[in-house]
């Protein structure tokens, strides 16, 4: 199932349920999949396109609560939020803070880097190997 099948069928669900916010979230959404099909773009939307366009409008969200939350609109803040979350459930799993460590001590210890400059050198070749240190 597209994303833009999804969002309808969610779309249907939500006006059943009478979920205002979680309505006027995904018809956001389904309008900005629909800007894309019309922009005149020759080609079907990808799975890269559907993560713009979701990872787009999060971070919309996300600057729109740190600018509310500075000028003290808690309440418009937690009703961003609440639109951040559903958006959130279309975009895959972020990484924690502790798992992106995990995978970089990972990597770290599979090319035998010992340093920060090490990933660069023993990833890229970058310079003149003879000269380090």
């Amino acid at each position: 199932m597209t994303l833009s099948e999804n969002i309808v069928d969610q779309i249907k669900t939500a006006m059943k349920s009478g979920d205002k916010v979680r309505l006027e979230t995904l018809r956001s959404l389904r309008a900005l999949i629909l800007e894309f099909e019309k922009s005149g773009v020759d080609r079907e939307m990808t799975s890269d396109d559907e993560f713009k366009i979701l990872n787009s409008s999060a971070k919309k969200r996300k600057d729109a609560i740190e600018q509310y939350e500075a000028v003290g609109r808690t309440d418009t803040a937690n009703a961003e939020r609440a639109e951040l979350a559903i958006i959130m459930e279309f975009l895959p799993a972020q990484m924690s803070e502790d798992e992106v460590r995990a995978e970089v001590k990972a990597l770290a210890a599979s090319i035998g880097a010992t340093q920060q400059a090490d990933f660069l050198w023993k990833t890229h070749g970058c310079g003149n190997e003879g000269s380090q240190g």
